[in-house]
């Protein structure tokens, strides 16, 4: 199994934080790998785990068209040898992630939006396992306990590197959430000594809570401190022109790329809940850049330079 590199924690300097004085240091999960990066490769390894107990020979999961754990998926296969499989949302089109699990060799499958929605369905499966009989299934987006275990491992990414930070401890984590698994994993590793706060970058009836409070019973813990906050923006996959602003200015301040549907939705949330007043002067957070870049090049060059 292949370790990612260690991730950066920066302490990022914009004018917003410094009239609040809160500290934000991002952990760069972007950085850790070129092409399995950001929140991917922790959500993915517990299922390789156990994929390989099972004696599988590869994966099968679902994602979008522009899915960054199916990119990171297809590319761990073609990495490491093994066969991968995808089921994608609504009908047959070409974007630069879709050509990118085509080169890797994963084998797609359109559902439609219909089938897609049936995902959680009783028997959803069983179809597919028959077609694919030696691949182990894995979740949307790597969900479920075995991706919430294997992200609860970004807690110690970030306590190796505070004393280089000048810190003796935070207060809280701050990042964005799609299926609630990286945040389950963090609220199971930290067992209550610190809140994680997570950016909702889809609307409320995507199931997100339910999914969180779902892993962390499986889990057996019940202590854990987290807080769902809206940042979708009306909508999944919602983008507009004041949030594109605000990644524009904040990649000129802070020399961080972010991508729209997720970092760029989180950082603004809490830009809002900073300028709310939600946290004390002298609070001190820190922001999981869960990458996804490579979904940035799914936007005109118009509206998001990449």
């Amino acid at each position: 199994m292949f370790l990612p590199a260690q991730a950066p924690l920066e302490l990022v300097q914009l004018d917003w934080l410094t009239a609040a004085n809160v500290e934000v240091a991002i952990l760069r999960l972007d950085q850790i790998d070129p092409l399995i990066s950001g929140n991917k490769w922790f959500k993915l390894v517990e299922h390789l785990k156990a994929a390989d107990r099972n004696g599988a020979k590869g994966i099968i999961s679902l994602g979008g068209a522009h899915s960054n754990h199916l990119h990171a998926l297809a590319a761990a296969g073609k990495r490491l040898g093994f066969k991968t499989a995808g089921l994608l949302r609504g009908h047959p089109q070409q974007t630069p992630t879709v050509a990118d699990l085509q080169a890797y060799g994963m084998h797609l499958h359109w559902l439609g939006y219909g089938g897609y929605r049936a995902r959680h369905d009783p028997g959803f499966w069983e179809p597919w396992q028959a077609r694919y009989p030696t691949l182990h299934a894995v979740p949307e987006g790597g969900g479920g306990l075995a991706g919430a275990l294997g992200c609860a491992a970004i807690k110690a990414q970030a306590d190796a590197q505070l004393s280089h930070l000048g810190w003796n401890d935070y207060h809280g984590w701050w990042l964005a959430c799609g299926t609630g698994t990286t945040l389950a994993g963090l609220a199971l590793a930290e067992a209550g000594a610190h809140p994680v706060y997570g950016a909702l970058a889809v609307p409320e009836d995507h199931g997100v809570a339910a999914q969180i409070e779902s892993i962390l019973q499986e889990s057996g813990r019940r202590r854990a401190d987290y807080e769902l906050i809206d940042a979708s923006r009306g909508g999944f996959a919602k983008v507009d022109s004041a949030l594109l602003a605000f990644i524009a200015q904040t990649e000129l301040d802070s020399g961080v790329p972010l991508e729209p549907l997720y970092t760029g939705k989180a950082l603004l949330a809490l830009k809002q809940q900073v300028e709310a007043g939600k946290f004390a002067s002298g609070t001190r957070l820190v922001f999981v850049h869960t990458g996804g870049l490579q979904g940035r090049r799914g936007f005109s060059h118009n509206l998001l330079v990449s």
